[in-house]
């Protein structure tokens, strides 16, 4: 994939803004399975980080920025700016992950 450059502040320090393209997302919709729910369980118990789940979220949020980068460039975009992620239970047991930010075209200041 291109490199794109990505922040979650509204400007790139060293770089002019000089089109913006408009919204970029990626998201993915993310199930528990059974046993991680096993192991859930055995957590509400005992307590502790429910690794499953942690690892289930990492991956939902890695998918939904890599198509968040793919709309980017879609659009034309060398740049995201005002990067975010946000999660959404969407029904019992699954969860959307959205990335989201503004695709922008950059030039270095200066040239």
């Amino acid at each position: 994939m291109t490199a794109l450059l990505i922040t979650t502040i509204d400007h790139l320090p060293q770089h002019e803004i000089t089109e913006v393209l408009g919204l970029a997302r990626g998201s993915t919709v993310r199930a528990k399975h059974i046993g991680r729910d096993i192991a859930a369980l055995l957590k509400n118990i005992v307590g502790g980080e429910i690794k499953g789940y942690t690892e289930l979220l990492a991956e939902g949020r890695e998918e939904a920025i890599y198509r968040m980068q793919e709309d980017a460039l879609r659009l034309g975009a060398n740049a995201v700016i005002g990067f975010r992620v946000s999660t959404a239970m969407v029904s019992q047991g699954a969860v959307e992950i959205m990335a989201y930010g503004t695709a922008v075209v950059t030039e270095p200041k200066g040239r």
